[in-house]
């Protein structure tokens, strides 16, 4: 009877993770429907440029569906570009700064939110999101060239240069680094304070 008893609560046990199993699957089917619907409704107002719209229904569904979390990110790359071209500053970098929650290792969006923070002269944040985008992207010139017009419009002449040297290193024939260094190394042996050439306007993505 013991053996029948012991067999019979090891039955029930099996039966119940079997049950629960099957009602966390089912859930997780309905949750899994429920964001593809608000990811239908975020992409329709995307193609309609109804950011807002979009970044609600890509939240919603990132909140059932974390695979969803792209396409928030990328809505809010998107108003946050728009927020640029209208130039609302701190609303572009608050989009941009929750698109970095849910890809922390795009190196773009730092280069965007970067972007905007020189536009408001706040250059140590500035510095700080092109180092982080230069750490995720070691070889991409326009990053060294971005951090040394920082560098260069601080008067830090000795790191400008470090950057252009970068720069001209990855692209030995990049002409914006090559009047740069020639204005730096100018400067450095004059020693004459000087007005670096302003950086390139935003492209219509809100990249530098």
């Amino acid at each position: 009877r013991k053996i029948m008893k012991k067999y019979c609560a090891l039955t029930l046990i099996m039966a119940l993770a079997l049950c629960a199993s099957q009602f966390v699957h089912a859930q997780a089917s309905k949750d899994a429907k429920e964001a593809a619907k608000y990811s239908k409704e975020g992409f329709e107002a995307t193609e309609n440029k109804d950011w807002d719209k979009a970044i609600d229904a890509f939240r919603k569904a990132t909140q059932l569906d974390r695979k969803q979390a792209p396409n928030l990110a990328s809505a809010l790359q998107q108003r946050g570009a728009a927020y640029l071209e209208q130039k609302q500053f701190p609303e572009a970098i608050d989009d941009f700064s929750e698109a970095l929650k849910l890809k922390p290792n795009d190196a773009t969006i730092y280069e965007r939110r970067a972007y905007v923070e020189m536009k408001i002269n706040d250059y140590d944040k500035a510095l700080a999101d092109y180092s982080e985008a230069i750490k995720l992207k070691p070889n991409e010139v326009k990053y060294y060239l971005l951090r040394s017009y920082i560098y260069e419009t601080k008067n830090d002449v000795k790191n400008s240069l470090a950057d252009t040297e970068k720069a001209l290193k990855l692209d030995p024939k990049n002409q914006e680094a090559k009047a740069r260094k020639d204005r730096l190394l100018a400067r450095q042996a004059t020693n004459a304070p000087f007005t670096p050439i302003p950086a390139a306007s935003p492209a219509a993505t809100g990249r530098p």
